[in-house]
């Protein structure tokens, strides 16, 4: 197992042990969006500010490397689905550990919805790949929503303890999920899950907000985040994404990382 050791040191700070992650997998679900038409550059910002690692389908590995710049880790989605489809909750596996190993990611992630109509399925490929990444020494990264027909509200703190233990319990090594919205309740969330617990997060928000919520969710316990559209759609990624390390690495308050929003960073340096 001293390979997933190794792999796992590449996406979480050896120091902190925290991390974080920039997922930029949107491109199936939504198309070129603001902030990864050009993913190379995209990459080398949230390098620049600090990030551990970024998330992304295969696209990302062929068209995102850049072959310059700060290191920093790969973590290879294997599901999707498009908002195009009749159920965009329905995530089907489109990629492999075995793939992921051939590109030189250092982890991998899957998507699972808790609640929606094709649960059974996904919980299977949940534990399928769980299964081979344990035989690979790869590290998982689950993303473990509470989202379907009956989901009347995806924060609600009982839902998302669901999620997250369901990820654990079938052999995640991180998981990502939704933030309640406060400490008090997603110190449950990370109370009740043996592994780390990152956030995601969500939908555009200001940075006031965006750095309000990571330091809610360090405050619970979390072990960092991995938050998308916060981070890349961001006038400055490499600022905001630094803000956020100050947060997650260095504990620092929010009113400090606002200030780092101000200073802009130098290339040469970062």
């Amino acid at each position: 197992m001293i390979g997933k050791e190794i792999r796992m040191e590449r996406i979480i700070n050896r120091a902190t042990r925290k991390t974080v992650i920039i997922p930029m997998d949107h491109g199936v679900t939504v198309g070129p969006i603001k902030g990864l038409t050009d993913m190379g550059r995209t990459v080398d910002l949230v390098a620049m500010g600090g990030a551990n690692a970024v998330i992304g389908h295969m696209g990302l590995a062929l068209h995102g490397h850049r072959g310059y710049g700060g290191d920093i880790g790969l973590i290879l989605h294997l599901s999707a689905s498009t908002m195009l489809g009749p159920d965009p909750n329905n995530k089907v596996l489109v990629n492999s550990v075995e793939r992921a190993i051939k590109t030189g990611a250092d982890a991998v992630s899957v998507h699972i919805n808790i609640g929606a109509e094709d649960e059974a399925k996904m919980l299977t490929d949940l534990g399928a790949v769980s299964q081979t990444c344990m035989e690979w020494g790869m590290p998982l990264l689950a993303m473990m929503y509470a989202r379907g027909h009956d989901i009347e509200d995806e924060k609600d703190v009982e839902a998302v303890k669901i999620a997250a233990r369901v990820g654990a319990e079938l052999g995640a090594d991180i998981i990502k999920t939704t933030y309640t919205g406060d400490p008090e309740s997603f110190r449950e969330v990370v109370e009740g899950c043996p592994v780390p617990v990152v956030i995601a997060g969500g939908s555009k928000l200001g940075d006031l907000e965006t750095l309000k919520m990571i330091a809610g969710a360090m405050k619970a316990g979390a072990a960092g985040l991995s938050i998308g559209r916060n981070a890349f759609q961001h006038e400055h990624p490499d600022r905001l994404v630094r803000a956020a390390c100050a947060i997650v690495h260095e504990k620092k308050t929010v009113e400090e990382a606002m200030e780092l929003l101000e200073i802009p960073l130098d290339p040469v340096s970062s």
